[in-house]
């Protein structure tokens, strides 16, 4: 509970700093978490990377200025911290549809972007299976795909490439170099800079492995937290992935390391009520 309460204090102070230039060390520090994990439960919870969160209240605040004073486009690109008016012009015509100066027009069409607001509540009405594991550095084989969080193209993307690589054969192949039968999902090098990451189908590999068609990864040594899910996938997991940010993390004291996340599929029918997954989240100690 108390860390949505500091997240709800980190939302109130980035309102105060929309004419400012994003510092998100500054707001994790009011939310009283690491950078890197202010970040991942910001994503995860409201589904917004925190600097895609500021861009659309930025772009909403300057439309209400344009439509309702008449202050130059130079300025309030200045002031809502673009380089440039074509800078500030492009990012508004991308969430507004039109130009800035368009939007003096009476009459027109806004996007608005409403400040995201927490209802608190206490939830754990339901079990969660989880255990701690500590885990040496492994060797990973797969095929990657270079992804983003923006407009939630990944939640798009990543199912249809698992899709794709299950009808191609990829899938099939990889699991010939395993050394189990577990299919693994792997989200590497998260870049909120960015909003990009890279997501890999892969599974553990056989000793000495070499390949000219998939990409070898090595998963550092890491502490993880292992939360069982069952039920057809990805219905279930991405409830139970939420899960984990909304009630487990906040319960305990523990945050998010910055290694990987990792998803671990055991062979059988993915669509059925029983199957069964594991979420491997890396962590620390607060």
């Amino acid at each position: 509970m108390e860390s949505l309460i500091k997240l709800k204090d980190a939302l109130d102070y980035m309102e105060t700093q929309m004419e400012e230039r994003l510092n998100i060390e500054e707001i994790a520090k009011v939310a009283c978490m690491s950078t890197f994990h202010f970040q991942r439960m910001f994503q995860m919870l409201t589904g917004f990377t925190v600097a895609e969160y500021i861009r659309k209240r930025k772009l909403t605040l300057a439309a209400q200025e344009l439509a309702a004073t008449a202050i130059k486009v130079l300025d309030l690109s200045l002031k809502y911290g673009y380089d440039s008016p074509e800078s500030f012009s492009k990012a508004f015509r991308k969430i507004h549809g039109i130009t800035p100066s368009e939007a003096r027009i009476e009459g027109v069409n806004l996007k608005a972007f409403p400040r995201i607001t927490f209802n608190l509540s206490l939830k754990g009405d339901k079990e969660m299976d989880y255990r701690i594991e500590e885990k040496p550095t492994f060797t990973v084989i797969g095929k990657m795909l270079h992804t983003t969080c923006k407009n939630g193209e990944n939640l798009q993307n990543i199912p249809r490439f698992w899709e794709e690589s299950n009808q191609n054969g990829t899938v099939d192949e990889l699991m010939d170099m395993a050394v189990d039968d577990k299919s693994l999902g792997i989200c590497f090098d998260m870049n909120f800079d960015t909003e990009e990451f890279s997501y890999m189908i892969a599974c553990r590999a056989k000793a000495n492995a070499t390949s000219e068609t998939y990409t070898i990864r090595e998963v550092p040594a890491l502490k993880w937290a292992v939360f069982t899910n069952i039920g057809p996938v990805p219905t279930t997991l991405q409830k139970t992935i939420a899960r984990v940010y909304q009630e487990w993390f906040p319960a305990t004291g523990f945050e998010h390391s910055g290694g990987p996340d990792m998803e671990v599929y055991d062979s059988g029918d993915i669509f059925a009520d029983d199957y069964k997954t594991e979420i491997w989240v890396p962590i620390i100690k607060k």
